[in-house]
């Protein structure tokens, strides 16, 4: 691979270990320190080249791809990351580790990746605190707010196979959320369109849109407090596919107000159940069940309920009834 300049086009090319990434996700890689909107300009106006021709952020490179990157000046953090107070302390919980993969117990309140202000999310963090690992790459996402199993890819055919498995829906992922109102059925299902935008202030949103993409839910009532004033009732929420905000979004359009969500829940409703305790959206992933890239066995990981969460469950089940 040829070395960066700063004042010169350099010429890439792509090893077995960049084979299968999406362009953007390889520059990020590969430019340390460039600012991610950098890296989308040259993109977008064509000064990076694939094999020659324009390419599009979202393709997906192959071994002996040829990249051309413009001159670009790599920046370099003002404090190493081995000095960096936020990665030395950065001791994630960890549910499961082998040689193929890592299932992360996420916290709430971290994102799982840098960007739009974020300096180090979830995996920058991890691989700082690992600078022997090779290879580390998000399976899938979670949002910043939302606690739980996160999968991280140690090998190229273990991120392959899984997203192979994510793409056919043959992972099973479950999340617990707590609404607001009566849930009467033990069951339902959601199958209506998402369909992702950005406001006029740079806000990725999602709504229900004909000719959107196919997103389907399968809500389970858990557990209600009818009597409760409002009426509150606790999910399981089982993805069958995994659309941006899914969860958030299915419930809104059923009428339901998800706990603590800023987006699309009822802020007034949030401001009150913070003065509760209730610090953050009610909203974890519990499990995630998939074949393992290299035994074929089928692996569960389960995260138990967050503390806070829990103990915002035990305060509402000691309240007096109305």
């Amino acid at each position: 691979m040829n070395e960066l300049s700063k004042n010169a086009v350099s010429w890439i090319t792509v090893d077995d270990e960049g084979a299968g990434q999406r362009v953007d996700n390889f520059l990020l890689r590969t430019l340390k320190g460039v600012p991610k909107s950098h890296v989308y300009r040259i993109v977008r106006n064509g000064e990076v080249r694939l094999n020659k021709g324009r390419v599009r952020p979202d393709t997906r490179l192959a071994a002996g791809d040829v990249l051309r990157i413009p001159p670009t000046r790599t920046g370099r953090p003002a404090m190493s990351a081995r000095r960096s107070p936020v990665v030395s302390a950065f001791k994630p919980g960890i549910l499961l580790e082998d040689e193929w993969l890592i299932a992360v117990d996420k916290p709430a309140g971290l994102a799982v990746h840098g960007g739009s202000g974020i300096v180090l999310g979830l995996i920058e963090q991890l691989r700082a605190s690992r600078p022997d690992a090779r290879f580390l790459e998000l399976v899938h996402r979670l949002d910043r707010e939302t606690s739980g199993v996160l999968l991280v890819a140690k090998k190229r055919a273990a991120l392959t196979s899984l997203h192979s498995q994510l793409r056919d829906g043959k992972v099973d992922k479950r999340y617990l959320v707590l609404v607001r109102g009566p849930w009467p059925d033990g069951k339902r299902v959601v199958d209506v369109p998402l369909h992702k935008f950005v406001t006029t202030a740079g806000e990725r949103r999602v709504r229900i849109q004909p000719g959107g993409r196919e997103s389907v839910t399968i809500f389970r009532r858990e557990r209600a407090w009818e009597a409760h004033d409002p009426p509150l009732a606790l999910l399981e929420a089982e993805l069958k596919t995994g659309r941006t905000h899914q969860i958030r979004v299915h419930l809104a359009h059923l009428g339901y107000a998800l706990a603590g969500d800023d987006k699309y829940g009822d802020f007034a409703w949030n401001r009150g159940l913070a003065r509760e305790g209730l610090r953050r959206m009610f909203l974890h992933a519990k499990q995630t069940a998939f074949v393992h890239p290299s035994s074929g066995d089928t692996v569960r990981i389960v995260s138990p309920m967050p503390g806070e969460l829990q103990k915002f469950l035990v305060a509402l089940n000691e309240k007096p009834r109305r």
